[in-house]
């Protein structure tokens, strides 16, 4: 049996299968990567989408804000900082008046070594500012008051919207409640103010089924997100990239801000979509990998993609390095909370609910897959007061965690996600 190499860490993880398991390993699509990658980004920035230059757009602007996501996210912010920087000051923005801010939402800031990694150019970092966006710092953003479709309070990040040139930037990949992310995401709610997030991640949008992954239709999330963007004075631009499993550019959209993030999902829908011919009562995946995998926080979008292909009452392994340990106080407290109190408890107290606490949206997601079957966590890494709160089994020995799951389920097939949350797999006989 030949062994499979799954996202885990920096490194990879290679899993020794049971001589018996007949694998269906589950990966997207093949994307073409461009010979040259800066050149793509150039190519996008010369040919906006729905909008005019950028060179025309910042003829007479004096301000520029770009947004980029945080650190669990692996844009390839090194390829494009500088081209947008550049042309931006070719344009006439002095550098004194641009500024790249860090679209953390609620999760915790990027500094230091981190932040120069994130940012993955010394050039950019030398020259303007860079900054991390502080969801509870009232003070910092401007109000909007509420959408009209579902009353959300919306505020955002000042420093954004008095920008007179808006730019967001970001990876467009299947996101388990927005349905993509990327594009109009990182506004709201990458900039966001505290109460628009914890309003978004509320039950009210959490349990609705149209807020599922590599879905716009009816989705609520999205909908409350191209309203909010259209509250923001002049054109919002974005620069939307899509990378293959190496971490390589593939595609590059750059333009208005809901045109461009539809051209990337149209290019990678069908990669990342995948149809299998069954469901699984053993699915083995991952968390993706760095920078995905150094939280279980973030670990609980693995378990989530791939209920599409879980049969009820089957075996869901999962593996990541959770190198950061759980997350966030406020995400543990939830956790201990369902720890305690089980799943349908858990979930009573948050229906009635129209502010989530901070982080414990991510405990509601992993109720979706414990809905379905039994998720075990192998990461070798984990204390064991940090494992405690998971509630989830622990594994210690992964090929004999996957045996003793096909033995438990009496069937060898099984489904083997090596990237995790960036493949969204169903059932094509659904």
């Amino acid at each position: 049996m030949a062994d499979i190499e799954l996202a885990f860490g920096r490194g990879g993880l290679v899993v020794d299968l049971p001589d018996a398991a007949k694998p269906t390993v589950i990966r997207k699509r093949t994307l073409p990567v461009p010979a040259d990658q800066s050149a793509a980004i150039e190519a996008a920035l010369d040919n906006p989408i729905d909008v005019a230059a950028l060179s025309e757009l910042a003829a007479e602007a004096r301000s520029a804000c770009i947004l980029i996501c945080d650190i669990t996210r692996p844009v390839p912010n090194g390829l494009f900082l500088r081209p947008l920087i550049e042309r931006l000051v070719k344009a006439g923005v002095p550098l004194a008046g641009i500024t790249v801010l860090v679209a953390t939402g609620l999760h915790r800031p990027n500094l230091g070594d981190e932040l120069a990694e994130l940012v993955g150019d010394p050039w950019v970092l030398e020259r303007v500012s860079v900054v991390n966006h502080y969801a509870r710092d009232e003070a910092a953003h401007v109000d909007f008051g509420r959408t009209a479709t579902r009353d959300v309070p919306v505020g955002l990040d000042r420093r954004f919207v008095e920008a007179d040139i808006k730019i967001a930037t970001g990876l467009v990949e299947p996101h388990f409640m927005a349905g993509w992310s990327g594009g109009r995401k990182v506004v709201a709610p990458g900039i966001a103010r505290h109460d628009t997030i914890r309003t978004f991640h509320s039950a009210r949008f959490m349990e609705d089924p149209g807020a599922t992954s590599c879905n716009l239709d009816a989705n609520p999330l999205h909908e409350e997100q191209l309203e909010i963007v259209r509250m923001l004075d002049g054109p919002v631009l974005a620069l939307n990239t899509v990378i293959d499993e190496e971490r390589r550019l593939c595609f590059a959209s750059f333009g208005e801000i809901l045109s461009s993030h539809m051209a990337a999902v149209d290019f990678v829908r069908d990669a990342t979509s995948v149809p299998a011919p069954r469901r699984y009562r053993t699915v083995v995946t991952s968390a993706a990998g760095y920078p995905l995998d150094k939280t279980y926080y973030q670990t609980v979008k693995g378990m989530v993609t791939p209920i599409g292909v879980l049969a009820e009452g089957g075996d869901l392994i999962i593996v990541s390095e959770c190198s950061e340990g759980v997350g966030s106080p406020e995400f543990r407290a939830a956790q201990e909370r369902l720890v305690a109190l089980g799943p349908e408890a858990f979930l009573a107290t948050l229906m009635e609910k129209s502010l989530a606490d901070i982080d414990e949206w991510q405990t509601e997601m992993q109720l979706k897959p414990m809905r379905v079957g039994r998720i075990s966590l192998y990461a070798p890494g984990l204390p064991d007061a940090d494992h405690a709160v998971t509630g989830v089994e622990r594994i210690d020995d992964l090929p004999a965690a996957i045996a003793a799951a096909m033995d438990r389920q009496g069937d060898p097939e099984i489904a083997i996600i090596p990237e995790g949350p960036y493949v969204v797999p169903y059932c094509a006989a659904d």
